[in-house]
């Protein structure tokens, strides 16, 4: 039976999702609570999330899958009452979570249903206080502090020229034989009647560092360092610059992850496996 399980964790004192031998994780820590919980033996389980976030690096809206059996003579019949009654399996789950980690809700997921290759996008969120008389010490772990103020209609405009189907290689951390293609479907900011800087940023899928490095152009032209055009300049290099600064992960939080209908989450778990490319430019030959 596979399951899907909804989650919130605040990344402060997590080293990322992946599990890791000696470090805490969310991976790690949610698979020790589900094998606890439902007696299973340990290494029984794996739990694959929508969207691998970094250390630091929070969620409200992550999505896993877990596979367990269904059969009590394969698992035990402990399991077999706990899956039962997911609602209650939740709860239990939650019970061994420490606070930084909770279960949303624990459903049986449909056919064909997979956490990362069935989304059709993630979206996150990266928040900014520029104004030192609006620093909270109490959001100190979520928010951003910039010591000097930033253009937001400037950062607007430079990342909505980013939007569309591209080759992120500028702004992604390099993974040997892994694609950099990836299509920005949404990226834009504003500010809050509180004067929080917000920036959305919604794509298909994202490589590694992708968002923070996105979120470190925005803010050399937000300071006025850089003109908005400068941000495609980066993007058509394909290389990483040096003047691109990957702002730290704290700021940044996995709000949502959507998926199609059930009826085409095979279709959607086919598209996403496949390797993505760039269309020919016009007028090249086949």
């Amino acid at each position: 039976m596979r399951l899907r399980i909804d989650l919130a964790y605040d990344g402060a004192d997590f080293r990322g999702w992946a599990a890791q031998p000696g470090l805490r994780t969310v991976q790690a820590e949610l698979t020790h609570a589900l094998t606890t919980v439902l007696r299973l033996p340990e290494g029984s389980l794996r739990v694959t999330c929508a969207g691998r976030t970094d250390s630091g690096v929070h969620a409200r809206g992550q999505v896993v899958h877990v596979d367990v059996p269904e059969d009590p003579a394969v698992g035990s019949e402990t399991a077999a009452r706990q899956l039962g009654q997911l609602d209650v399996l939740a709860r239990r789950v939650n019970g061994v979570l420490a606070k930084d980690a909770r279960v949303r809700r624990i459903g049986v997921a449909p056919e064909g249903f997979d956490a990362r290759f069935a989304a059709l996008w993630r979206r996150y969120a990266y928040r900014i206080v520029d104004d030192p008389a609006r620093v909270d010490p109490l959001v100190r772990n979520h928010v951003l502090f910039w010591p000097r103020a930033l253009d937001v209609a400037a950062m607007d405009a430079a990342a909505g020229s980013l939007v569309g189907l591209h080759d992120f290689a500028a702004f992604c951390k390099h993974r040997e034989g892994a694609t950099t293609i990836r299509t920005l479907l949404e990226f834009g900011w504003r500010r809050t009647d509180d004067g929080l800087l917000v920036g959305h940023v919604k794509a298909d899928a994202f490589c590694h560092s992708m968002v923070r490095a996105l979120v470190g152009c925005m803010i050399a032209v937000g300071e006025g360092r850089k003109d908005p055009a400068w941000a495609v300049e980066i993007l058509t290099g394909r290389q990483r610059d040096q003047n691109v600064v990957v702002v730290p992960a704290h700021g940044l939080t996995l709000e949502e992850v959507a998926y199609p209908d059930d009826a085409e989450l095979a279709d959607r778990v086919a598209q996403a496996s496949a390797r993505r490319t760039l269309p020919e430019p016009e007028g090249a030959e086949g």
